[in-house]
């Protein structure tokens, strides 16, 4: 009777189990499609090509006439900062890195006078990646450090108080108009 008993237990252990890996194994997987939904509204894109992150030239953007005004750059990623944040629309332009002989360099935007600027509404959804926190301070450093560019995902707000006080090197995705990423270019 004891060994029946016994049977009988670890049989219902054994399912018991199997039960509950089974539930936690269609948790994950339920889990995981919600944040595979959530990820595509956040990011409905497509995976634009990234320009070189320390490249020493401005990025072209054939087609567009800077002699109409300012207005949005063409879809994809620019290597730039923004000037200027107003009504939730930032201007920004392209920069490129300058070597220098007392340092590794620094980037540099078009010089004086040049029209090469774009203006865009910021979307409302917006992915923006610090590579200095979310705080005010910017002291912490939350990069990637086999990219250089920021991990930290942080409000809009943040993007709007930091990039309108100064200027910060990033890659701007624009897509359909709107500035949908911005990922900040970690510089020591």
């Amino acid at each position: 009777m004891n060994t029946t008993m016994r049977t009988l237990l670890a049989g219902g252990t054994a399912a018991a189990a199997l039960l509950a890996s089974g539930v936690a194994a269609h948790a994950a997987t339920a889990a995981t499609a919600g944040a595979t939904t959530a990820g595509k509204t956040a990011t409905a894109y497509p995976a634009y090509k990234k320009p070189a992150i320390f490249g020493t030239s401005f990025q072209a953007d054939p087609g567009h006439d800077f002699t109409k005004g300012i207005s949005s750059r063409h879809s994809g990623i620019l290597r730039g900062w923004i000037t200027d944040v107003r009504d939730g629309v930032a201007e920004y332009e392209p920069i490129k890195w300058k070597r220098s002989k007392t340092t590794e360099g620094y980037f540099v935007g078009p010089p004086e006078g040049d029209v090469t600027a774009y203006a865009s509404p910021i979307a409302k959804d917006v992915v923006f990646l610090s590579a200095y926190g979310c705080k005010p301070t910017m002291a912490a450093m939350t990069v990637d450090r086999n990219t250089g560019l920021g991990a930290k995902r942080c409000p809009t707000s943040v993007l709007v108080k930091r990039h309108d006080k100064q200027r910060q090197p990033s890659l701007i995705t624009v897509h359909k108009g709107k500035i949908v990423k911005v990922q900040e270019i970690y510089t020591p």
